[in-house]
């Protein structure tokens, strides 16, 4: 069988990583790990190499966000790569069940897993929406069709994802998947939801869960103007300066957003018309499962 490499992105949480390491390295699948540490301050890279001396440690000199995780798929050795941040792990046979799923469906690039939330191991909305098969189900995939993941809870085919490009620096961190779902998807690749590939994710509660909001909100416009028609990407615009009004940090936010739009203008490309109309159905289904 391939073989596979966990990518762990983290930045000054020791700790939790610790606990993240301890879990992956026990897996059945001896997977290769390669921790990317985005500048951390408080010792994460000595303790990765002190206690984990079998783990690459791939030290940048400052924040890169998800972008870090592209340096850990680019260094990685083997054809099938698995995402995880430093409160999320993989439970014991998941990733060698993504090997064979990749294996039988080559045009399969990404698998986004079931992925059960803490100690109760409550399954992720994002889930049990993907499960519900808007989308439907090509006959070449191994599940549900999906233009979204999480990405602590998926899976790669290296080589497809390098070739879309990877994480952007525009979105930074939060929202960075929806890009790369959307490239791959245009290119022809399959993106899977597969219920037999399980991730564990254990987060800490959001200190300011309208930050998390407003941040979701500028990331979605900015990728919308990377992407999507103009209309469309106007109303993200929109729907980002309805947010910011109901919060303190709203204008600077704003501000951030059009500092970062000539970026995003220079990344845009012209809208996929089979992605668009899957990401309408999509629209439909969130709004009657609401």
């Amino acid at each position: 069988m391939p073989g596979i490499t966990v990518v762990v992105a983290t930045r000054n949480r020791a700790s939790a990583l610790r606990r993240t390491l301890d879990r992956l390295r026990c897996l059945p699948e001896r997977a290769e790990l390669i921790v990317v540490d985005n500048g951390s301050t408080d010792g994460t890279r000595d303790l990765v190499r002190k206690e984990f001396p079998d783990v690459r440690v791939l030290a940048l000199p400052r924040n890169h966000g998800a972008v870090a995780r592209n340096r850990g798929v680019a260094a990685a050795r083997t054809p099938y790569v698995a995402f995880a941040d430093d409160d999320s792990w993989w439970r014991p046979g998941a990733l060698g069940v993504a090997v064979e799923l990749f294996e039988r469906h080559p045009r399969l690039a990404l698998v986004a897993a079931r992925t059960l939330v803490g100690s109760v191991e409550r399954i992720d909305p994002v889930s049990r929406f993907m499960a519900t098969a808007p989308l439907g189900r090509a006959d070449d995939l191994p599940g549900p069709s999906v233009l979204g993941f999480l990405a602590c809870a998926a899976v790669v085919r290296r080589d497809a994802f390098l070739g879309c490009g990877g994480f952007d620096p525009v979105v930074f961190f939060m929202g960075e998947e929806e890009r790369v779902a959307y490239d791959l998807a245009a290119a022809g690749w399959g993106l899977a939801y597969c219920a037999g590939v399980t991730a564990h994710h254990h987060p800490e509660p959001a200190a300011d869960p309208a930050a998390k909001r407003l941040l979701a909100a500028r990331n979605a416009a900015l990728t919308g103007w990377m992407r999507r028609p103009l209309p469309v990407a106007a109303a993200l615009t929109a729907d980002l300066r309805r947010v910011a009004a109901d919060h303190p940090d709203g204008a600077r936010t704003v501000a951030r957003f059009a500092a970062c739009l000539p970026r995003a203008l220079v990344r845009r490309r012209v809208p996929d018309p089979a992605v668009e109309a899957a990401l309408a159905r999509l629209a439909d289904a969130e709004l009657s499962s609401r």
